[in-house]
This record gives structure tokens, C-alpha cells and sequence, in this order.
């Protein structure tokens, strides 16, 4: 009796990115702000503010690897209370002196008050969507920072049977770069 050989389709996965990760020694960027702006979960637009933090390494002249974390607060002082909406990023981007751009998958972990068609109440889960986020630093390493993040939430949920969120938020940043 033979054996089979079972493979895992995480390699399939792994492998590529094993193949941008950059390697010690090259120069990296740290950059750190917060921003301003809405969340949109449902029919009612939400204030969105809070901090966000991201971390690139050049994987090929100007072509980053990057992580980003946007950790969205809703202010209670809206119908609902406050809720929380924090997204993680893979990106990979471009980078230039004066900037950068960068997209990739996201997953987000939120608990936020919403509202569908028919009703309103408190919703939580994971979601997984996409991020594109740019940078332009206008005055040495301060800079402005735009985020663009949609993420597919509500599964399961009476309140948001299946919708999509949409989170634009705008702030100023600053960056620390390692040569």
C-alpha cells in the first residue's frame, strides 16, 4: 500500500510572500499619525477618528513592503454610543522621496453601533476587505495621510445581514526612517 504525499495550500500562499519580505540590513520607515474622517457601516454614516501607525521595507528600489494598522474610534457622542473599527493591512506600494502609496488585503476586528434598512443596533465581528492608504510629507518627515479601507462586514448579523464598510479618514503623520 502506497502513501500519498499531502500538500498544504498555505505554501501557496507563504512562498510569495517569503519572496517580497525584505532582508535585514536594508534601510526601513516607521510612520505614525491620526486621522479624521467617517465610517460608513449600514445607512448611517459614522465620525470616524483615531490613530494609525504603518512600517515599510523597500523590496526593490522604490517597490515597499508595508504593514499598516488603523485603529478607528466612533465617538459616543452619537446615536448608539461609541464603537471601535481597528484594521490591519499587508500592502505593497511605491515610494518616492516626498512619499509613498500603498494597497493591499486588510482584516478588520470591529464592535460598532449600525444601522441596516430595518434596524439599528450594536454589531461585531471580523471582516476582510481591502486598504490603499498614501502619504505626502510636505515639511520633512511631517506629512499628511489619506487611508481608503473597505471591508466586508455584518455576516450573519440581523442588523447588517451582509454590507460593505467603507472607512476614509485624513490626518496628519509623521515618519522616523532607518538608513
Amino acid at each position: 500500500m502506497g502513501t500519498r504525499s499531502r500538500r498544504s495550500p498555505w505554501a501557496v500562499l507563504i512562498v510569495p510572500l517569503l519572496l517580497v519580505v525584505p532582508t535585514q540590513g536594508e534601510a526601513s520607515e516607521f510612520s505614525a499619525g491620526v486621522s479624521l474622517g467617517w465610517l460608513q457601516a449600514g445607512t448611517v454614516p459614522r465620525l470616524a477618528v483615531g490613530p494609525h501607525a504603518g512600517i515599510a521595507w523597500p523590496i526593490q528600489r522604490d517597490f515597499l513592503f508595508t504593514v499598516h494598522d488603523l485603529c478607528t474610534i466612533l465617538p459616543p457622542t452619537q446615536e448608539g454610543g461609541p464603537g471601535v473599527y481597528n484594521q490591519t493591512s499587508v500592502d505593497l506600494g511605491y515610494a518616492w522621496k516626498d512619499g509613498n502609496v500603498s494597497a493591499g488585503p486588510s482584516v478588520a476586528f470591529y464592535v460598532m453601533p449600525a444601522c441596516g434598512i430595518t434596524l439599528c443596533g450594536r454589531v461585531g465581528g471580523l471582516a476582510v476587505g481591502g486598504h490603499a492608504q498614501t502619504n505626502a510629507y510636505v515639511a520633512g518627515p511631517l506629512g499628511v495621510s489619506v487611508s481608503v479601507n473597505v471591508d466586508w462586514v455584518g455576516r450573519g448579523s440581523l442588523v447588517l445581514p451582509g454590507y460593505v464598510s467603507a472607512v476614509v479618514v485624513a490626518g496628519p503623520v509623521l515618519r522616523w526612517s532607518e538608513k
